[in-house]
This record gives C-alpha cells, structure tokens and sequence, in this order.
C-alpha cells in the first residue's frame, strides 16, 4: 500500500480530520540514516505530524519543524513544501531505548524534555513566521497537542505511531490530528474524547492494513466527508549542483587546503547521507571561478 494522507470534515461534529499512512518513508528514512528502532519512532512520528500540517494550509509553504529535548537522541529535524514531500535526519541516530514495564520504545525518553518544539514556515515573504513551545513529554503527540492549543489556539487530537520489528524494519507508520472548529459544543468536545478513549494504537491499525479512510470511518462512522487525498514520500532534492554552490561560499585558503592536503573533498547530505566526491580538478574549477568573481 502506498503512503497518503487524507483530510476531512466532520460537520456534524464541528471537527476537522487528517489521517496519514507513512510506513514506506519512514522504512526510507531509516534505510538512508541507518536508524535505530527509537530513531525510526522518534523521526517517524515527527515526519507523520508535519505531513499532516503541511495539508492545513492552502499556500504552498515551506514547514520546517525542530525538536531537541536534551536526550540522547539530539536535534531532530524535518522540512516539507506541503506538497506531501518530506525529508529529515537525528543528530544520534544510533539510540534505542525501552520502558521497563511495557517494553515499549522509549521515544519520550531518547528525545528528551528540556528543549522546544520550534515551527517555522516559510511563506516566501520578507521573514518566515517562527513560533515555539516547551516540549512537554517528549512523545511527540502529546507535544503537537500542546503545541496546536498554545501556539494556534485549536484544540486538537493528536495521535502518532510507528511500528518496529525485531530486525528493526518500519512495519507500520502513520497517525491521526482531530481539532475542534471554533463552532464545537460541550456535546462534540465529549463525543470526540469517547471516541478516542479506547481507540486501538494507530500503528497496530496500520499493520491491520486498515487504510486512512478506514480509521476516520472508524472514529466518525459515515459523518466524515472526505475533501481530499495527498501522496506522500521521502524525497531529497540535493544535487551535485547544489553542494557545488556550497562549496563556493568557502574561503579560497580552504579550499586551496583541501586541494593541496586533501586531494579532493567529500560533502555528505544531512538529510539523505548520499555523499558528493569533488576531486583536485573540481575544487580548483570553484577556487578560480571565485577569484574572478571577486
């Protein structure tokens, strides 16, 4: 089954809904960045909610989204154009940690809670909008929760999950968000929290094979109006040209070190770990193009 994301109305419930499948990008993440299984987690619920908040807004803006709690994990990162596109890294992807008692992965803990949760969009006006707030557990869901109702205002659901075999391979990714329209009674505020009290982990649903349009139905019958669908995907548009460019705002003492000691240079994407060879020639091709620029 591909990766998509759906979006819905609930008008009778005055709710809106995102629900997203994401097993095969987060298998993709985890295949470039050689992810542990809470790595895989961590990043793969932290993709799964910006996809789905990259399809709230109408414009095609560009989402950057942050998180470092001071865990073991360190800094992790994603960036999407809304367009269901996404990519990120962790800093330590080598973490894998589990409670005790459930023997569940320990996202809360390899993320940490003493840092922020940051947003930035990118509008493509003079400033980008940045905005952020305390991580709360960790989790990532419950931090998004908190994060939509501080920082937008809106009362908001947000479930996560990501599903990892003994072999560490992504057998299930994806997640729900349910917020309130400004319109929602007391009546649509306790119907919603029935409705999830009990509600089944949504990887475990995933791994049923049960599909985005499945889980709405499961949460809201045949009140859920299905507005649209978005193929998603990790997808990183480095390019040789682009580290060439990279290469070029470094000072031309550098550069001639890297010629003279080196022999050549290596760049390696943050976000996809495929790596760009530049050999004496090359380096010296930038070297000389900058002298003339300057």
């Amino acid at each position: 089954m591909k990766d998509y994301l759906v979006r819905g109305l609930i008008d009778k419930r005055n709710a809106r809904v995102f629900a997203c499948r994401t097993t095969n990008l987060v298998n993709d993440a985890r295949t470039h960045h050689h992810l542990w299984p809470c790595a895989s987690a961590a990043l793969g619920r932290l993709m799964s909610v910006t996809l789905m908040m990259g399809a709230m807004n109408k414009n095609n803006e560009k989402m950057t989204v942050t998180m470092n709690g001071g865990g073991p994990m360190g800094t992790l990162l994603v960036t999407s154009n809304s367009d269901g596109k996404i990519k990120g890294f962790v800093s330590n992807p080598e973490v894998h940690y589990t409670y005790n008692k459930t023997n569940k992965l320990a996202v809360g803990l390899c993320v940490g809670t003493q840092g922020d949760l940051q947003v930035i969009r990118d509008m493509g006006l003079k400033q980008p909008i940045t905005s952020s707030v305390p991580i709360q557990t960790g989790e990532i869901g419950d931090d998004f929760a908190y994060y939509f109702m501080v920082s937008e205002q809106i009362p908001s659901v947000v479930s996560l999950g990501v599903l990892v075999n003994e072999d560490s391979i992504v057998e299930a990714a994806g997640g729900f968000i349910i917020q309130l329209l400004p319109e929602a009674t007391e009546e649509d505020i306790t119907f919603i929290e029935n409705k999830i009290k009990d509600f089944p982990p949504v990887s475990a649903l995933i791994k049923e094979g049960k599909s985005p349009e499945d889980i709405i139905e499961m949460l809201f019958g045949n009140e859920a109006e299905i507005l649209d669908h978005q193929d998603l995907s990790f997808y990183c548009d480095c390019s040789k040209e682009k580290m060439t460019a990279a290469l070029a705002t470094v000072p031309n003492d550098e550069l001639e070190a890297m010629i003279k000691e080196d022999h050549g240079a290596e760049i390696t994407c943050q976000f996809c770990n495929r790596h760009y060879h530049f050999d004496e020639q090359e380096l010296l091709d930038i070297k000389n193009k900058n002298r003339q620029q300057r």
